[in-house]
């Protein structure tokens, strides 16, 4: 019998419950705060680019804006990204009224030995599949040419920086507020993980029905290992690896980083290949785990009932015994007389 003292433990989806002052209209507002704010900083960023840019002599493309060329213009794309995380967590701590390391896990805070180990598996891994991409028919379109290493350090370094906070921009606002927005009213986790799954890939504009499938494969598999880890450092793992080699692949060729190709706009072969990576990482950080299931913790305690915190003002102070609790990574007592065998 769970003790009545005892706090729930709420998993990572349900963590917006971990606030005694949430109300129903939280979530909602405060998705409505990281929308608004994201197009607000946008155009003020935007605009502010384009106004230095125009001061600085560089040309204009046929819509008037200013064409900073491949470099500079990435590094614009990216910080467009980048400005969501701020505004998520500015939106657990003030609208959600809780820490605003609950985004990142559930013991508040980024897990970073997690988050290394999760980075050391995907790059092998998505290594192989990039490898593997090469064996795949193309058409008779010439391969683009090797650009210099003038042109790919300096687009290295800028890729280095901005692309890990770009990846897990995107995973605290799918992943992230998303995710416990709709968690807190659901209990069901793939309640709270289809919905951002299918945003997430909608996001990324239509290309191709295969490439659709393949963003929304891509959510569902990050969205799940969030839940069943606790955190966003494995989805961060991937998605950062995944858009490092990307854009690295990009700034080797020439005009790479020109490209306005997206994942939306992968073909049959290709995403054959990406699932079959995507499926072979999370079995893996699955795998590590569950063999560390006693240190990495996957819940999180909900607010005492307030019923059990409050006494008869007329009740004398007696002494009681501090209940006790079963530990979030402690294994299931078993009684003296019952059979040996665990269930898992």
């Amino acid at each position: 019998m769970t003790n009545p003292l005892c706090a729930e433990r709420l998993p990572y989806h349900r963590l917006a419950l971990t606030s005694a002052r949430h109300r129903w209209w939280r979530p909602l507002a405060g998705t409505l705060f990281i929308v608004g704010g994201w197009l607000l900083a946008l155009i003020l960023l935007d605009s502010a680019a384009n106004g230095w840019g125009t001061h600085q002599g560089y040309p204009k493309d046929h819509d008037g804006s200013v064409e900073f060329g491949p470099l500079t213009g990435t590094a614009l794309d990216l910080l467009y990204i980048v400005i969501a995380i701020p505004l998520v967590l500015l939106a657990v701590r003030w609208i959600g009224r809780r820490p605003a390391g609950t985004a990142s896990s559930v013991t508040g805070r980024l897990r970073g030995r997690w988050l290394g180990l999760c980075l050391l598996v995907a790059l092998p891994v998505l290594a192989a599949v990039d490898a593997a991409t090469l064996l795949l028919p193309v058409d008779d379109t010439p391969a683009p040419g090797w650009a210099g290493w003038h042109v790919f350090l300096p687009a290295l370094a800028m890729l280095l920086v901005l692309v890990p906070l770009q990846a897990s921009a995107e995973e605290y606002v799918f992943r992230g507020w998303l995710t416990q927005a709709i968690g807190g009213f659901f209990r069901s986790p793939w309640i709270a993980v289809v919905p951002q799954a299918v945003l997430f890939a909608a996001a990324h504009g239509w290309g191709t029905p295969w490439g659709f499938a393949d963003l929304v494969v891509f959510g569902l598999a990050a969205g799940w290992m969030t839940v069943r880890t606790g955190g966003l450092e494995a989805a961060i793992g991937l998605h950062v690896i995944n858009n490092l080699i990307a854009f690295g692949l990009g700034a080797a060729v020439v005009d790479g980083l020109k490209t306005d190709e997206t994942a939306a706009d992968a073909l049959w072969q290709w995403v054959a290949v990406d699932i079959v990576a995507i499926a072979a990482y999370m079995a893996v950080v699955l795998w590590f785990a569950a063999r560390r299931r006693h240190l990495l913790a996957r819940t999180a305690a909900a607010p005492a009932p307030l019923s059990t915190t409050l006494l008869p003002r007329s009740a004398p102070p007696m002494p009681s015994p501090a209940p006790v609790c079963p530990s979030p990574h402690a294994a299931p007592v078993v009684s003296v007389s019952a059979s040996h065998s665990r269930s898992h």
